[in-house]
């Protein structure tokens, strides 16, 4: 994890050395064990491993594609969100409690509550921690979460998968940094926005 923290540093300092300073530093044994004991479930070592480097971004800066990679503060509020919906029986009506539309990875439940929030697109959208995949899924996969669409995916088997294909990615010079969009960005997804 450390491997891939060192070229997304890199990468941000050669192409937005600014935003270095948003980069939060890592968390402490006492964070992990807080945030393990509010959702209820062990993250994993490879997460966690990365996280004692760096937690997460400020908002200030949408590291992962224009996204913010949220600190545990930021993880657990935004759980707290969702969690506070689902106590509240927001996904459910008189026909019944509302389901997505989920490979068989992942279970087809609208929100699970340990499908753990990592980023945000500030529209209400994650990539998540999945910490109960179904028993062809794997924990820790990585998965898809829209607010107002029922479709669900998998991004990747593994955290480190997932982070360490965004690190390639950058070597690759797949992404930009675009000060308009406030932060990395792929470049197609920016040749399409310009587009409008």
């Amino acid at each position: 994890m450390k491997k891939d923290w060192t070229i997304i540093e890199s990468w941000l300092q050669e192409n937005a050395p600014q935003t270095t300073v948003f980069l939060n530093k890592g968390v402490t044994n006492d964070e992990i064990a807080n945030l393990e004991g509010k959702i209820g479930a062990k993250l994993p070592a490879d997460f966690v491993e990365f996280y004692k480097i760096h937690n997460g971004a400020s908002e200030e800066l949408g590291l992962i594609d224009t996204e913010e990679l949220l600190s545990f503060e930021r993880i657990l509020e935004e759980w707290q969100v969702w969690k506070n919906l689902l106590d509240s029986h927001t996904f459910e009506d008189e026909e019944g409690v509302f389901t997505s539309d989920s490979p068989k990875t992942i279970k087809t439940d609208w929100w699970n509550p340990l499908w753990i929030p990592i980023t945000y697109d500030g529209s209400g959208n994650h990539f998540c921690l999945d910490l109960d995949p179904t028993s062809k899924g794997n924990y820790g996969q990585i998965i898809r979460m829209w607010h107002d669409d029922a479709e669900r995916t998998l991004e990747a088997i593994s955290f480190s998968a997932w982070i360490g294909k965004f690190a390639t990615d950058l070597q690759k010079e797949v992404y930009v940094y675009s000060e308009d969009y406030g932060g990395i960005i792929n470049k197609q997804n920016l040749l399409t926005l310009e587009q409008f």
